[in-house]
């Protein structure tokens, strides 16, 4: 065979194996792009449920409570009696929804660190100040750490991670890729609570009490496991960018495009100082006054610092100020707020932003109500309980995150998906033993995994414009699948991390067991 002849054929092979992902991938878009908007999701599930409790009543449908032995019976929300009810309970529903009201507490914080250019000073300081042979792992710690700060992240350190790259003599692409999949891949990673923590605890616990109206859950109960996540993660974003993504795209050929990064102006700089001074001092003034046993932080009469503690009950508020603080300073000492107007601006569009939030809560609300009226959800969890019952924990580890995972390549919205699968894993889990958190967990995993490589997620569009801005031909299939391998390696690191964390029977944070008992 000649030389030339066994370099060919390689070649086909490779464009070959390149189609059939494209294929694949767009089959996937397309699939994605003709589900409606996951409000109108929400309200498509609440007139199933309506229908559904029609006929699983006019079927007899029933099941046997295990722990009180109690025979459940599907209930017909279409009679007169229950149409009365959901008119008249609509509201309700919706304003007594577990701590919506702290979501949007917490906003008022994150809103203004985030428009008074806070975080994404912060963000460039700190991945332009690292070492040469630490940049990719500074900017995946970042990436993974970003989270906190909402919208920032996946906004602000994709394209300021090309330029680095560029001055590193890589190919700006594969910043794009590092600085996107660390941002949105590694969603439930972090050693700080966040926004993210709030959304999902919000379905959590309206979820958990189908099964135990009086059961407790709190915004921390996944903290320890979502802080060592970051410990695992990080060394495998550093693998897979410096070992496939960086020699697999290359060098640029055109590196003066886009290579210049805009300086921090002086100010700015003045700004980001005093801001982290003020964390600091908020932090530490926080952990001054939760010590002392009879602080008014801790539960007055157990002490406890989780458990009905008015630091847990009131985390939202902690959070706002923790963050609000230095936005603040930030704002005042660089300039980005001259008086109150501009405060309460910032949050106000804080607010504007959390609208769509708002409205899949309505009908979330709804539908989980109508889940609890109807006794459907209840009798789905304890028939799914029944059939997983004998299997082991790492089976169900493993079929959470793959169903939560494949989930999502079709439904971008984190809390839209949990508000569908926490009335069922969360019920299912518990009659099976285990509490809330440890399933809230598994869910997240699988969740943050193919965030990267999925078209519906939010800024998928933003981030393939930034790599289309370096490479116009660049199309979503060859994009992804510069984000595939990160999925793939995150998804294999993270289930092990989590089954190994199941064996060694570990709680997953604070008030946040493996089992109830």
């Amino acid at each position: 065979m000649s030389e030339h002849t066994a370099t060919e054929q390689p070649e086909k092979k490779q464009k070959k194996r390149k189609g059939l992902l494209t294929r694949f991938l767009d089959m996937i878009e397309w699939t994605g792009n003709k589900l409606p908007d996951p409000i109108m999701i929400f309200v498509g599930l609440c007139a199933l449920i309506l229908v559904a409790s029609a006929i699983a009543s006019a079927a007899g449908a029933q099941a046997t409570h295990p722990a009180t032995g109690e025979v459940i019976e599907a209930v017909n929300l279409l009679n007169g009696e229950n149409i009365g009810r959901i008119f008249s309970e609509a509201a309700r529903n919706f304003g007594t929804f577990p701590a919506l009201g702290m979501v949007l507490v917490v906003m008022l914080g994150i809103g203004l660190a985030e428009r008074s250019g806070w975080f994404e000073v912060m963000l460039q300081s700190a991945v332009t100040k690292a070492p040469k042979v630490l940049i990719i792992p500074a900017i995946a710690f970042i990436g993974l750490l970003g989270n906190v700060a909402g919208d920032a992240a996946p906004i602000v350190l994709p394209p300021l991670a090309a330029m680095i790259f560029i001055k590193m003599g890589w190919h700006p692409i594969a910043g794009i890729a590092l600085a996107y999949a660390a941002s949105v891949g590694g969603f439930a990673a972090n050693f700080i609570l966040g926004m993210s923590d709030a959304l999902v605890q919000v379905f959590t616990q309206p979820a958990a009490e189908l099964i135990d109206p009086d059961i407790q859950t709190n915004v921390a109960m996944n903290w320890y496991f979502i802080a060592a996540s970051v410990v695992i993660l990080l060394p495998i974003i550093w693998v897979i960018t410096s070992r496939v993504t960086v020699p697999r795209l290359g060098t640029y050929d055109n590196p003066e495009m886009g290579s210049e990064i805009i300086a921090i102006e002086p100010q700015q700089r003045k700004g980001l100082l005093w801001a982290n001074i003020s964390v600091g001092i908020v932090t530490l003034l926080l952990v001054v006054l939760v010590i002392p046993e009879n602080s008014f932080l801790r539960n007055a009469e157990t002490g406890s610092i989780v458990n009905d503690s008015p630091l847990m009950n009131g985390v939202g508020l902690v959070l706002a100020i923790w963050f609000f603080i230095p936005g603040l300073v930030y704002g005042l000492v660089a300039g980005t707020i001259k008086g109150s107007a501009d405060i309460s601006r910032m949050m106000v569009e804080s607010m504007g932003s959390m609208a769509n939030f708002i409205v899949i809560v309505f009908f979330a609300a709804q539908m989980l109500a109508y889940f609890g009226w109807s006794n459907l959800g209840t009798i789905i969890a304890i028939k799914g309980a029944e059939l997983l019952e004998g299997q082991s924990g790492i089976v169900i580890i493993i079929g959470i995150i793959l169903i939560s995972s494949f989930i999502n390549l079709f439904i971008g919205s984190a809390s839209a998906k949990w508000a569908i699968l926490a009335p069922i894993f969360v019920p299912m889990m518990m009659l099976l033993g285990y509490h809330p958190a440890f399933t809230q967990m598994i869910y997240r995993i699988g969740d943050g995994i193919t965030n990267p490589i999925t078209p519906m997620f939010p800024y998928f569009a933003l981030v393939l414009s930034y790599a289309q801005r370096y490479d116009k031909k660049i199309g979503i299939g060859t994009f992804i699948s510069a984000l595939v391998p990160y999925s793939l390696a995150m998804g294999i690191g993270w289930t092990l991390l989590m089954i190994v964390w199941y064996l060694l029977g570990w709680p997953v944070g604070p008030g946040g067991p493996i089992y109830l008992n």
